[in-house]
């Protein structure tokens, strides 16, 4: 007989019968009560449900048992949302817990984690769908009952905070069949007219029924088109409703939104006032700063007569320096004059020493004369030289009795060679002049000539 038997190990068995339950059976909620509950130092819960005829085994990891909001105690019935799966280890059957509540919220509690997953799914909880708030806000909304807690809660804030915020009140049923629908239309109406930069939609506390209209799915679709940001402010802090995971900032408490949204006007008054202070003190540096370059121009800017005076005294200042500067180049002369003695003395015959030590005696008493009273001693070298010249002078040589004779063409007769007998000359003389004719030519030299 062929082996054609298929042996599977335990272990093979075990494994196959979970990917069968966890691959066919989806995940289903359970309603029961709690027995044999553990908590081993993993954190993790262990226990069973039971009913009257039967009980099913129960893990629920500790990530998921954190978000649990009530103590579960043995004997306690509760509602749990979970999958089927299997312990390879003893090959027990078990539910794996992702969720749990008690078990008298029914189906309310069922329909909020219905819807929950729905618009999550959706993307309605998408965190990159959340618009910021407004740093400074221009006009608050506030969409929740007239007379309820919520709104009194919120004006008190902003009376506290800052009482300059305009607020409008879009009053809404809070609570009943006709809540939602009031508080979506409220909240469309804000957009269509743009009435406020930021809305508030929330309400005080109460139980999951008071609060249901904050869990439809018409208020969640209109939070979510809203282009305006949406505050959720619902109940008390340990209350999550739908509109919580779909506005754009939640709030524990209508109170805590009202925090949020507003600026803190005693931070505020106290930022205005160290800006106004170094405004203060930027205008007062300013001012300094211009102070005083009003005080240089003003010292740059003279009066003409001052500024005549201060062209006077550099007048004066250059003609000193002028006069110094003369002083200093005679010196400097009269020094050459001295070197150029020395090398005449050096070089020259004693005739033509003797000559010019004269001439520089006379020219160092000429510099020496100059250095106290240049005008003069140009006055007196003028007289002297002019004197010097009379004394050469040819009408000076006539003066003394001598005359010139020239012949008929006017050049002189320096030679008695120079002339025939009977020839005419004319002889100059100091006043007038003399017309003779040459008698005789004597060639002989003078023996007494002319001395200048």
């Amino acid at each position: 007989m062929p082996n054609d038997r298929q042996i599977l190990t335990v272990s093979q068995l075990n494994r196959a019968a979970k990917d069968l339950l966890e691959t066919y059976l989806p995940s289903l909620w359970v309603e029961g009560e709690l027995s044999n509950f553990s908590v081993p130092s993993s954190g993790h819960w262990y226990f069973s449900l039971k009913d009257s005829s039967a009980q099913v085994r129960c893990a629920m990891f500790r990530n998921r048992n954190m978000l649990v909001r009530f103590k579960p105690e043995a004997g306690k019935k509760v509602l749990v949302r979970g999958k089927v799966s299997l312990y390879e280890g003893r090959g027990d059957y078990q539910l794996i817990v992702d969720h749990m509540e008690p078990a008298g919220l029914g189906d309310l509690q069922r329909q909020f984690e219905l819807l929950k997953e729905k618009l999550q799914a959706e993307g309605l909880f998408d965190p990159a769908h959340k618009k910021p708030l407004p740093a400074w806000p221009g006009k608050l909304g506030i969409i929740t009952s007239a007379t309820g807690a919520a709104v009194h809660d919120i004006l008190h804030v902003l009376r506290r905070r800052f009482p300059a915020l305009p607020v409008i009140l879009l009053p809404v049923t809070v609570q009943g069949n006709e809540a939602a629908p009031q508080i979506a239309a409220a909240i469309r109406t804000a957009n269509q007219h743009q009435l406020c930069d930021v809305l508030i939609v929330g309400r005080g506390g109460g139980s999951l029924e008071d609060l249901w209209a904050f869990n439809e799915e018409i208020v969640a679709r209109a939070i979510f088109e809203s282009e305006i940001p949406v505050v959720s402010a619902v109940g008390h802090e340990v209350d999550f409703t739908i509109a919580d995971f779909v506005a754009d900032v939640r709030a524990p408490t209508p109170s805590a939104a009202a925090e949020l949204i507003s600026p803190d006007g005693q931070a505020l008054l106290h930022r205005l006032e160290q800006q106004r202070s170094r405004l203060s003190r930027s205008i007062n540096s300013q001012l300094r700063w211009l102070h005083q370059r009003l005080e240089t121009l003003r010292a740059r800017l003279q009066h003409p007569g001052r500024k005549l005076q201060q062209q006077a005294q550099t007048l004066d200042h250059l003609e000193l320096r002028l006069e110094r500067a003369m002083v200093l180049a005679l010196r400097n002369a009269r020094h050459r004059l001295e070197r150029l003695e020395h090398k005449l003395q050096q070089v020259s015959p004693q005739r033509q020493l003797g000559q010019q030590k004269q001439r520089l005696e006379f020219l160092f008493t000429r510099l020496r004369n100059a250095q106290s009273r240049q005008l003069e001693q140009k006055q007196q070298r003028l007289k002297n030289l002019a004197g010097v010249l009379q004394g050469v002078s040819p009408l000076n040589t006539l003066a003394r009795g001598y005359s010139i004779l020239l012949t008929a063409s006017g050049t002189a007769v320096r030679d008695a060679a120079e002339v025939n007998t009977g020839d005419q000359l004319t002889a100059r003389l100091h006043r007038g002049q003399l017309i003779c004719e040459v008698k005789s030519v004597d060639e002989g030299k003078s023996s007494d000539p002319i001395k200048s």
